[in-house]
């Protein structure tokens, strides 16, 4: 049986990778931006990453160049030495997965996008997923995952069935999506896959809400959460067919 999305995620609004404030040294996927997002009482989502040495560390960049002063590929360092590398403009450093589980304990809502680790959202050996759902086993509270790659969803299914999961969509237009196939950006599109990963949500682009898969999907109950929020008429757009939304940059009107 698909497991439903906590109808806690259709209530606060979401913090896109945290609350976080660079002018202010909160870097996005921080400890201090959770703890800010949970302070507030917002909703969180997270990105993870894969390491070398298996484990998942909330970053969401596939290297480390634009947010670290280090460079290259986070799958190119072990979990003991990213978790000494500083944020640039900030005084923390990369977060592990468990690490961000013990801040929210359960408090608010915790969305976890899990990063392509194929190179185009196809099939790949699945470690980070059973490192995410071995950094779950025993968390009590609200949690979900998704993910852009519909194979890495079914592979959650198996790896932790009873967490609820979802699939990040969009229109895949092919001049933003240049390195997918025509086939491809057309399954992604028709979010075909929907039923046979067992996902219970989508969280769609919100420029593309619009789309008539999504409707169809909304129709049939489906909770449909959107990415990534930037302004007040922006919230008011999204609203319009999204339940709920995923923000950053201001603080929504509708405050829990």
């Amino acid at each position: 049986m698909t497991p439903q999305l906590p109808a806690a995620f259709l209530g606060q609004p979401l913090t896109h990778r945290g609350l976080h404030d660079r002018e202010s040294g909160v870097i996005e996927n921080s400890a201090g931006a959770v703890r800010a997002a949970v302070a507030a009482g917002y909703g969180i989502e997270v990105d993870v990453q894969l390491t070398s040495d298996g484990a998942a560390m909330v970053f969401h960049d596939e290297r480390l160049d634009r947010l670290t002063p280090e460079s290259g590929p986070i799958r190119g360092w072990a979990a003991r030495d990213l978790v000494n590398v500083t944020l640039t403009g900030s005084t923390e450093t990369v977060p592990t997965l468990p690490d961000v589980l013990k801040i929210v304990d359960g408090k608010v809502p915790l969305l976890i996008e899990l990063k392509d680790q194929s190179g185009g959202t196809g099939a790949a050996p699945d470690e980070l997923e059973r490192a995410v759902a071995a950094a779950l086993e025993g968390y009590v509270g609200p949690v979900a995952v998704m993910s852009f790659n519909p194979h890495m969803v079914a592979n959650m299914a198996k790896r932790a069935p009873s967490v609820a999961r979802g699939i990040v969509t969009d229109g895949y237009n092919e001049t933003e999506w240049p390195d997918l196939s025509p086939d491809t950006l057309k399954a992604l599109r028709e979010i075909g896959a929907f039923d046979t990963v067992g996902a219970s949500f989508i969280s769609h682009n919100r420029a593309d809400l619009a789309a008539p898969r999504v409707a169809e999907l909304k129709a049939r109950g489906v909770p449909i959460l959107c990415w990534t929020v930037r302004s007040p008429e922006q919230e008011v757009e999204a609203r319009r067919v999204a339940d709920n939304i995923t923000f950053e940059g201001y603080i929504p009107a509708n405050r829990p």
